[in-house]
């Protein structure tokens, strides 16, 4: 459904941060209409079912199966929704396993607010929006024979929370760098690190880096 030229986007933001998703709202200002928001998968789909925005910012580490199952619980039925992601996380399986659950654009969130809105827009148009490094990650997974794509049954036993939390780990950023990286406690941060190292069966932070290093998580 093409929105007309007179009216403002209508947008329904879907993060797991309130002061994220206020952030967002206020930098956006009036350039669209921000009719809804959500924190959780469950919240999200009841939000985006109800409003049927033109447009679904997403973000992709969420609980409970993060921004991919909002995407696979609204598009069979609300295929006019369009998805735009938007993460911290600029790591190609996030970028790649995004789109091809049906994202239209997906850009980091170091982009800045014109730029949001402008994209914004575009996606509602129906065009596909890169952050301009993300853009060669999806041409290369669409390039590639499926054959190619190799699945590590370690790396599957890790959330996508734990991936972010273990790719930063692994480039050296202290517990309190992650926390402010990812908008969570340090707590979290420690909580996520026990998991990962029980999950690998590994005994400290050093064994985890080296871990994500041979996988190229970095």
């Amino acid at each position: 459904m093409t929105t007309p030229t007179d009216a403002r986007v209508r947008v329904v933001l879907v993060d797991d941060h309130g002061m994220f998703r206020a952030g967002v709202r206020a930098e956006l200002g009036g350039s669209v209409e921000v009719v809804g928001e959500a924190s959780t998968v469950p919240q999200a789909v009841s939000v985006i079912t109800a409003l049927t925005p033109d447009v679904v910012l997403l973000d992709v580490h969420m609980p409970d199966g993060g921004g991919r199952a909002v995407l696979e619980a609204i598009r069979p039925t609300l295929p006019q929704v369009k998805f735009l992601a938007l993460s911290v996380s600029d790591a190609a399986e996030d970028v790649i396993g995004l789109i091809r659950a049906g994202a239209r654009g997906y850009v980091t969130k170091t982009i800045a607010a014109d730029e949001l809105a402008d994209a914004v827009k575009r996606v509602a148009d129906g065009d596909a929006v890169f952050s301009p490094r993300l853009a060669g990650f999806v041409l290369d997974a669409f390039t590639q024979r499926p054959e190619t794509v190799v699945r590590d049954p370690e790396l599957d036993l890790l959330t996508n929370r734990e991936r972010e939390v273990l790719r930063l780990l692994a480039r050296g950023y202290a517990y309190k760098e992650i926390a402010s990286e990812l908008f969570i406690s340090v707590k979290t941060v420690e909580t996520h690190v026990s998991s990962v190292l029980r999950k690998l069966q590994m005994s400290n932070r050093y064994e985890l880096s080296r871990w994500a290093v041979d996988r190229r998580l970095i």
